[in-house]
């Protein structure tokens, strides 16, 4: 599969990921966007943002690459950069269908993306992401599955998907919400014609939210790559945000606290690739500091101890305002 190409990758950085869910569209739900952007973000600025960030990973072993269909024109924003280097042939892509992006390349839209899991969706979307993407994608996956969702018993569907792994495509599903584990263990009771159809899962796991880590763990054990999202839980974790533990032990290891918040990803075993959702170049070498954190036993179980309870967690989460 071609997250081996990861796996064998010896840059300490090839288990970070750059998403891009910040950059490929004007508004999202992360603190402090009105300073990571340029005041004005026009499509071409944040195409300009997009490929410096990319330009930036790349160069700092980065090699796995996420955006979705209702990431604005993070599609677009990415296949351009591909097209126009040539060279690149060493990176994993990875994309989601299941939500549409509505908000019209406005950050006042009273609706931002509308979701839907049915047949006619994916293939409509499969078939805009082709167009953008072409043979460079890898990986394509069901954009945030819940326990309720009908991608989880839609044997049309299934079929469908199956037809993609069959002719080189690797298929995944994101989780979100309190119930992600519920998700990630019914997800992987889904087969066809006996055999497992997902290869992939993202999740969000962060100091957080923990709640999803023994299904993530599982996950992995069956022999899917485990993704991470949300490291920074949207923000919360950054300095000027994160929480008197998580600046203390920033302090004490000399970096910053968005580095901490990603390490303490990147240890868990299970772990296959964090994303980085990055916005400025300047925050990019700022994560990718992550790989040279030391968590200590000590400082470790600080961390552990910030764990929020997953209904609040995702009731704050579904409070943040677009902007």
């Amino acid at each position: 599969m071609p997250f081996a190409r990861l796996a064998s990758a010896t840059t300490p950085t090839a288990h970070i990921g750059l998403g891009l869910a910040a950059v490929g569209r004007p508004g999202y739900i992360n603190l402090g966007r009105e300073d990571d952007l340029p005041a004005v973000r026009s499509v071409d600025a944040l195409r300009e943002r997009t490929h410096e960030l990319l330009d930036a990973a790349y160069a700092q072993g980065v090699r796995y690459y996420d955006v979705a269909r209702s990431y604005g024109r993070s599609e677009e924003f990415l296949a351009d950069w591909l097209h126009s280097r040539p060279g690149v042939d060493d990176v994993v892509v990875g994309s989601k269908w299941g939500y549409t992006y509505t908000a019209d390349w406005r950050t006042d839209a009273e609706a931002h993306e509308i979701k839907d899991h049915g047949v006619a969706t994916y293939e409509r979307q499969r078939a805009e992401t082709a167009e953008l993407l072409g043979d460079r994608l890898d990986l394509y996956q069901i954009h945030s599955v819940t326990p309720d969702s009908p991608a989880l018993t839609d044997r049309k569907l299934h079929a469908e998907l199956a037809e993609a792994a069959a002719g080189g495509l690797s298929i995944g599903f994101s989780t979100s919400g309190p119930a992600q584990a519920d998700a990630i263990r019914a997800a992987l009771a889904v087969s066809v014609d006996g055999a497992p159809l997902f290869r992939t899962v993202q999740s969000t796991y962060n100091v957080l939210e923990t709640s999803a880590a023994p299904a993530l763990a599982e996950a992995h054990d069956a022999g899917l790559t485990v993704i991470v999202k949300e490291a920074m839980a949207n923000g919360r974790l950054a300095a000027g945000h994160a929480p008197d533990v998580v600046a203390a032990v920033a302090a004490q290891t000399g970096l910053g606290a968005d580095a901490v918040a990603l390490a303490f990803v990147l240890c868990r075993p299970w772990a296959g690739v964090v994303l980085s959702g990055a916005a400025t170049a300047n925050q990019l070498a700022s994560n990718l500091h992550a790989a040279v954190v030391d968590l200590d036993e000590d400082r470790l179980a600080r961390l552990d101890a910030l764990a929020e309870e997953p209904g609040a967690y995702w009731e704050r989460r579904a409070q943040l305002p677009w902007h």
